[in-house]
């Protein structure tokens, strides 16, 4: 996947660092040259000096092709600014905007815009949105069988029933997060675009998970039987 990542400071460069460690190709934008000197020596990715919220400068780190973006500078507006025109110029499915005010957060959630605040593990908040099938889990149990993970919900799952997704003995949606504000109540929700999914899962049950998230209604993306 081709991640563009807007902002070098240390959550931008440790992105960019990560996401190249693990197979992905990475362009990051920054205005200030001396910002990319956070990257190692030989990095694989690009680096652009630049806006991201200039058209002509995402195009040239590749935001036709990309499969997520990742706004990440030291500013709220410039930050929700690119990640609106991620979304709404280029189609990027998977965007994230750090926001460092945690009111306008909430905001910019209730419009469908993914947002992570300014916390300790910011990273590893960003990676799950721009690829959550790459992570395991935030915990798993002694025996290393029971994850608990979040995934966002694909459009695709727009309007149908959430406890869909639970299968007895695999799958327990425990919680969503919509709006910005957690809901305990489930077991009759219906799927929002924005919504964020937690969900307890047995381990050998999480590809299958995804593949219900990745393609539901069909033969192998259906409700769990």
């Amino acid at each position: 996947m081709h991640v563009v990542i807007v902002g070098c400071g240390r959550v931008g460069s440790g992105l960019g660092i990560r996401l190249v460690d693990q197979g992905h190709s990475v362009s990051i934008i920054d205005k200030q040259p001396k910002a990319f000197r956070r990257l190692p020596s030989g990095w694989r990715g690009t680096t652009l000096v630049g806006s991201g919220f200039d058209r002509d400068d995402l195009e040239l780190a590749g935001a036709k092709d990309a499969g997520a973006l990742a706004a990440v500078t030291s500013g709220d507006n410039s930050n929700i600014l690119t990640a609106r025109i991620a979304r709404e110029t280029y189609g990027i499915p998977n965007v994230v905007a750090r926001i460092y005010d945690r009111r306008r957060a909430e905001i910019y959630q209730r419009v469908g815009i993914p947002t992570v605040a300014t916390v300790p593990w910011t990273i590893d908040q960003v990676l799950r949105r721009i690829d959550p099938s790459a992570t395991a889990g935030d915990w798993t149990d002694a025996s290393g069988r029971l994850v608990l993970l979040d995934r966002p919900l694909p459009e695709s799952w727009a309007g149908r029933r959430l406890k869909e997704l639970s299968a007895p003995g695999e799958v327990t949606l425990v919680a969503v997060t919509r709006a910005g504000l957690p809901r305990l109540d489930v077991a009759e929700l219906l799927g929002q675009e924005g919504d964020l999914l937690h969900l307890a899962v047995m381990a050998d049950a999480v590809a299958a998970l995804d593949g219900r998230l990745g393609a539901p209604g069909t033969a192998d993306g259906g409700p769990p039987r």
